[in-house]
C-alpha cells in the first residue's frame, strides 16, 4: 500500500540517520516467547520468555519479565524471574525485584532494590564456576 515490501526479507532493527530504532512494549501487553531487539527496548508490560538485546534494556516499573535477559546494559526498575546477562553494566533500581542469577561485568544496586540469586562479575567463565558453586551449595543442603 505504501510502498514495494519483499515478503521474504526479514524485519530487521537497523539504525536510521547514525541512531538506532528504539523499541517500547507498554503497560497492558503481554509478548510470549523470544524477542530480540537490535537496537533499545523499553518494557511496560510483561515479557514471558527469553529477551535478547544488543543494546540497553529499560523495564519500568510495571515491567515484568518472565525469563532469561541477555543484553549489553540493563536499567531494572520492576521484576525479573529469571537469570540476567548484561554484558556492560546493570543498574538495579530501588524498585527492582530480580529472583534469578545475574552476570554482569558492572553492577550498581540502588538502596531498596531486591535481589535473590547469585551474582557473578567478570568473564562468561565465571558464570560456570558461579553455576558449579550453586550445585555444589544445593547438594551440601540437601544432605
Amino acid at each position: 500500500m505504501f510502498g514495494k515490501k519483499n515478503a521474504n526479507e526479514p524485519v530487521t532493527n537497523t539504525p536510521k540517520n547514525g541512531m538506532m530504532i528504539s523499541n517500547r512494549i507498554n503497560h497492558g501487553t503481554v509478548v510470549e516467547g523470544k524477542v530480540n531487539s537490535d537496537g533499545d527496548i523499553r518494557i511496560e508490560g510483561i515479557i514471558r520468555g527469553t529477551l535478547e538485546v544488543k543494546a540497553k534494556l529499560a523495564l519500568g516499573q510495571t515491567g515484568i519479565i518472565e525469563g532469561d535477559v541477555f543484553c549489553k546494559n540493563a536499567d531494572i526498575e520492576g521484576k525479573i524471574m529469571g537469570d540476567i546477562e548484561a554484558t556492560d553494566l546493570l543498574t538495579l533500581k530501588a524498585t527492582a525485584f530480580v529472583e534469578g542469577n545475574i552476570y554482569t561485568s558492572k553492577i550498581i544496586i540502588e538502596n531498596g532494590a531486591r535481589f535473590n540469586g547469585i551474582c557473578s562479575m567478570g568473564s562468561k567463565d565465571k558464570k560456570l564456576n558461579a553455576e558449579q558453586t550453586l550445585e555444589a551449595i544445593e547438594q551440601e543442603a540437601a544432605v
